[in-house]
This record gives C-alpha cells, sequence and structure tokens, in this order.
C-alpha cells in the first residue's frame, strides 16, 4: 500500500507519495535526500516513533501506522559551504508585511462580532492544562516562531535555532508569571518544538497550557482586510479567576496578533539568521529584567509596553 507524506523543512513542505508501507525510514530518508539536499546520517525526523521512542532506520513505515498525508518535521542541514548555511533564511511575509496596529484599534477592538467570535472560543475551544494556574500569579503569554525558535534557518538540532537565554529567561519569569505558549500552527508542531527546545521536560520552570492557531480569530480590519489575531479574551474568559486585563502580557513579533488587545502585547523584536545573531541577541535577557520590574505592578494597563526598553532604564536608573 502506497503511502501520501508530507514533509517541513526550511520553512517548505514537500510530499512524497513513492514509498510504501514496507519501505523503511531509511529509504524515506534517501528520498528526502533527493528532494532536499540533507543527508539521511544529518537528518532528524520529529513525531515519527516506534513505542515512544524515534524510529530506528531499519523500521518499515507500515509499523508506524501513519495515516494518510501525515506531516513530519524534519530538521537538517545541507553538506554544502558554510557561507551558504549561514546565508539569509526565505523572506517570511508575516514579519515583513507587519503593520502598526494603533490606527486599526479602534475599529477592531471592541466590534460586537469580534467578541462574539472570542464567546465562541471560550465556550469551544478545548484547553489541556499541562500544570494548575497558580493563584496569584500573573499571566505571560509567548509566542514560539521568530520569539522563542528561528523556525526559517536550518540547522541538525532545534537547540542550535533556539533564542539565546531562553531557559533562563523563563526560569525568571516562571517565579512571578504563570506561562502560557501560543503559536499560530496547530498543536503537533508546538509541541514538537517545545519537547525539541526542551521546554516541556525542563525542571525548572512549567508551562500552564498551550494554545494553537484553532483559538485564534480572524477579524476584519478597514485598510489590511482579513487577518488572524491571538485574542486574550480567550484566556480571560476560561480563567476569568485567575487572568485578565490587569495581569497579563503577551510577546509577539507580528504586532497584529495583539489587535484584539493592544494594552497587553509587547512586540518583541524577531529572532532570525540564528547562526549570524546567536551571540548578539540579548532580548530575552533584557525582557527578563522587564518583566521582574513589572511584576511589582497591580495595573499593567497603566504601562505602555511599546517603551518596555525606556522604562527599564529609567527604573535601572534609579
Amino acid at each position: 500500500m502506497s503511502l501520501s507524506l508530507i514533509i517541513k523543512w526550511g520553512g517548505q513542505e514537500y510530499t512524497i507519495t513513492s514509498l510504501s508501507e514496507e519501505d523503511t525510514v531509511l529509504d524515506l530518508k534517501q528520498s528526502l535526500k533527493g528532494l532536499t539536499g540533507v543527508l539521511p546520517e544529518r537528518q532528524k525526523l520529529l513525531g515519527l516513533k516506534m513505542k515512544g521512542k524515534p524510529a530506528d532506520d531499519d523500521v518499515k513505515l507500515g509499523a508506524l501506522k501513519l495515516k494518510p498525508n501525515t506531516k513530519i518535521m524534519m530538521m537538517g542541514t545541507r553538506e554544502e559551504s558554510l557561507e551558504d548555511v549561514l546565508g539569509p533564511p526565505p523572506d517570511n511575509d508575516d514579519v515583513i508585511n507587519d503593520f502598526d496596529i494603533e490606527e486599526e484599534v479602534v475599529e477592531v477592538e471592541n466590534r460586537e462580532e469580534n467578541l462574539l467570535k472570542i464567546s465562541r472560543r471560550v465556550k469551544e475551544y478545548k484547553v489541556e492544562i499541562l500544570n494548575p494556574p497558580r493563584e496569584g500569579k500573573k499571566l505571560l503569554v509567548l509566542d514560539v516562531d521568530y520569539t522563542l525558535f528561528d523556525h526559517r534557518s536550518c540547522a541538525e538540532t532545534g537547540v542550535e535555532l533556539m533564542r539565546p537565554y531562553l531557559h533562563e529567561f523563563l526560569t525568571s519569569a516562571y517565579e512571578d508569571y504563570d506561562i502560557v505558549i501560543w503559536s499560530a500552527t496547530n498543536m503537533k508542531w508546538i509541541e514538537a518544538k517545545m519537547k525539541e527546545l526542551g521546554v516541556s521536560t525542563n525542571a525548572n520552570y512549567k508551562i500552564t497550557f498551550m494554545l494553537d492557531s484553532a483559538a485564534m480569530i480572524t477579524v476584519h480590519t478597514p485598510r489590511r482586510g482579513l487577518i488572524d489575531v491571538k485574542p486574550l479574551g480567550v484566556i480571560w474568559g476560561k480563567f476569568s479567576e485567575y487572568y485578565s486585563k490587569k495581569n497579563t502580557i503577551m510577546f509577539d513579533d507580528i504586532g497584529r496578533n495583539f489587535l484584539m488587545n493592544p494594552q497587553n502585547g509587547l512586540k518583541i523584536r524577531p529572532f532570525m539568521k540564528a547562526h549570524l545573531n546567536r551571540d548578539k541577541d540579548k532580548e530575552l535577557l533584557k525582557l527578563t529584567q522587564y518583566l521582574k520590574e513589572i511584576a511589582k505592578l497591580d495595573d499593567f494597563l497603566e504601562l505602555n509596553h511599546k517603551h518596555w526598553e525606556r522604562y527599564l532604564s529609567k527604573k535601572q536608573g534609579q
């Protein structure tokens, strides 16, 4: 029986239909070599598991019980020159075409149709609580791609693409904040990325829960048409006894994602070209200090996160 698989790598998707259930994981890797140029020994396929462990090369694909059009994420770099490896990633339209949200807010934030969409998400979206919310803690909501992780550059492991100081940042934040991950992808990829980065298994902090693209809503803006956003009202509606506008902050590299709750959003500088910028990026280190400073406040609504660096500099100078 033939298989149809979709492989995600380097920001692109590759469809493989030439393999059967009798072929092995190594056969799959050989096919991927032809498509991507990545040698089998340099490939790491996330999600291909046998009895809870990564499937060995000699395992037959039929034994993995793969569904039609199963999506598999591949990590790995080509055997090419260092200059090519360190080259710029493909353009990310989401980052490049982002826009200043201030002009759109009045038109969108309180529109009844958008509030009804949030109400539906509150009722229908299922949240899997990984660790219970903690009384008295504030809420930190984090994007993944380009916020915590350079998802377009190529590497053998996710750790190579992890934003510097990630674990130190999360360890410090966890002292004052419950941590929620919200990515505009599906839950399978979020879970795979968090595991690859060592976030979901770190003993120094815990993730309260994770949200995927299904928790987002589509809103209409007068100037930009339809866009998808991450409305924090979904979280506030489901966990009103713990979280509200007053104690929530969200980090995202795309400003329009917090169009429905602009006062709670902090637009982080995107982490791209990890191989070039790993030693220079200090964003999470500085934001660790900012979170620590504002954790002392009872109400975040008096803050303007657009000027977070100015606020931090002023506090540290006192």
